[in-house]
C-alpha cells in the first residue's frame, strides 16, 4: 500500500477491539433496533467519539486516514455502530471545529469528544433533500435570541434518550436564496425543540433516525455558527468530509460481506465439491475483491488529500459513489454465493445486505455524487 506501516498496526488494534467488543453485539443491536449505549460507551473509551478533534479539546487528534480506518473496521462488523460514529464525528463535531468560535469550541466540543453528548446534523427536510438549498426552516433574530420554526427529517443520531448536540440549518434571509441560509448549534431539551418518533428502517436499525421540530424555539444569538448566510457553504464543506466517512462505512460493509462469501465458498458443497472450485464462483469473488480494493484506494486517496490540505471534493464524491455502489454489488453477489442461507437472519450477511443500501442515499445520493463529480470535471 501507499502509507506508513503505522496505519496497519493501527488497523490491527482497531480490528481487535471491534472483534472483541462490537461483533458479538451486532446481531442483537440490529434485532432490537435499539441504540447500543454500551458499545458507544466502549468506543468513547477508545477515543472514537473524538477522532478528528485536537487533543487540546479532549479529542484523539487522529488524522483523516486513521479516522477512515476506524469507520471501515467498525462497519465491517456492525453498520449501525459505524454510522453512529461517522455522523457524530463528521457531521456533529466537524462543522463546529471548522467554523466555530473559540468559545463555541471550548463549550461544545469536549462533551462531544468524550461521549457525554452525541453529535447530530440537521439539514434534510421534506422539501430539501437533494436540493439542500430548498431549506424551509427559519431563524429570525429577536433581540439577543433567534426564533426557530420548522422541521427536519431523517436525522441520524436524533434522540431524546441520550444527550445530543445538533448543528442545524435555517433560513435567516429569504431574499438571498442559498446565501440566506445559516447554521446554528442547539442542544436537546431546549424549549420549543423536540425530537419526533424514531423511524422504523430497513437497515442500520441500531442507529436512531428521527424528525426534528422547532416551534418558536428560542436560542441565544451566540449559537450562530460562523456568520449569517454562511450555512450553505459550511454544510457543503462538511459534506465533502462526511462523504469520506460514508464511503469508509460502505467499504467496511463490503469487506464484511466479502469475508463471509469467501468462507462460504470454501464450506458449501454442490455437485460433490466446494463451490469455490467452480469458475462461476471464482469470478464472482474476483470481481467482488476488485470492487473492494478499488473502493479502498479511492476512499484512502481522498483522506490523504484532505490531510495534505489539498482539494478533495471530487475525490470524496468519487470514493463515496464507487464504494457505496460497490457495497451493493458485493453484498448482492455474496447473497448469491450463500444461496438461501444468506437470506436467513441466522447469518450476518442478511444484515449487511440491508445496511449497505443507505450508503447510496445518505449524505448525497449516487445521482448527486455524479453531479458533484461532473461539475468538478467540467470546472462548474
Amino acid at each position: 500500500m501507499f502509507w506508513d506501516e503505522k496505519y496497519e498496526r493501527f488497523r490491527g488494534q482497531v480490528r481487535d477491539f471491534c472483534e472483541r467488543v462490537i461483533a458479538p453485539r451486532a446481531s442483537e443491536i440490529d434485532r432490537e433496533g435499539k441504540y447500543p449505549a454500551d458499545v458507544i460507551s466502549a468506543c468513547a473509551e477508545q477515543g472514537y467519539l473524538g477522532m478528528v478533534v485536537p487533543e487540546g479539546l479532549g479529542g484523539s487528534g487522529m488524522d483523516t486516514l486513521e479516522y477512515t480506518i476506524v469507520v471501515e473496521e467498525v462497519s465491517r462488523v456492525c453498520g449501525s455502530t459505524g454510522i453512529i460514529l461517522a455522523a457524530h464525528n463528521s457531521l456533529g463535531i466537524y462543522p463546529i471545529d471548522l467554523f466555530g468560535s473559540d468559545e463555541q469550541k471550548q463549550e461544545y466540543i469536549p462533551p462531544l469528544a468524550s461521549g457525554k453528548r452525541l453529535g447530530s446534523f440537521g439539514l434534510t427536510e421534506p422539501s430539501a433533500g437533494s436540493d439542500a438549498g430548498g431549506t424551509q426552516t427559519t431563524a429570525e433574530l429577536k433581540g439577543d435570541e433567534y426564533l426557530l420554526n420548522g422541521s427536519k427529517c431523517f436525522i441520524t443520531n436524533a434522540s431524546d434518550e441520550h444527550e445530543t448536540g445538533y448543528v442545524i440549518t435555517a433560513v435567516t434571509d429569504k431574499e438571498k436564496g442559498v446565501h440566506g441560509i445559516s447554521s446554528f448549534i442547539i442542544l436537546g431539551g431546549t424549549p420549543g425543540f423536540r425530537v419526533g418518533k424514531k423511524e422504523n428502517k430497513l437497515g442500520l436499525r441500531g442507529s436512531d433516525t428521527a424528525q426534528l421540530f422547532f416551534e418558536d424555539c428560542r436560542i441565544p444569538k451566540e449559537n450562530l455558527l460562523g456568520e449569517e448566510g454562511d450555512g450553505f457553504k459550511q454544510f457543503m464543506i462538511a459534506l465533502d468530509g462526511g462523504r469520506i466517512s460514508i464511503g469508509a462505512m460502505a467499504l467496511g460493509l463490503a469487506q464484511g460481506a466479502l469475508k463471509q462469501a469467501i468462507a462460504r465458498a470454501g464450506e458449501r458443497e454442490q455437485f460433490g465439491k466446494p463451490i469455490g472450485r467452480k469458475q462461476a464462483i471464482q469470478w464472482k469473488l474476483a470481481d467482488m475483491h476488485t470492487h473492494v480494493s478499488a473502493s479502498r484506494m479511492l476512499i484512502y486517496r481522498s483522506a490523504l488529500l484532505k490531510d495534505a490540505g489539498k482539494p478533495f471534493t471530487r475525490e470524496s464524491a468519487m470514493g463515496k459513489l464507487y464504494a457505496s455502489e460497490s457495497a451493493m454489488f458485493v453484498t448482492y453477489q455474496a447473497m448469491q454465493i450463500f444461496g438461501g442461507y444468506g437470506y436467513m437472519k441466522d447469518y450476518p450477511l442478511e444484515r449487511i445486505y440491508r445496511d449497505a443500501k443507505l450508503c447510496t442515499i445518505g449524505e448525497g445520493t449516487s445521482e448527486i455524487q455524479r453531479l458533484v463529480i461532473a461539475r468538478e470535471v467540467l470546472g462548474r
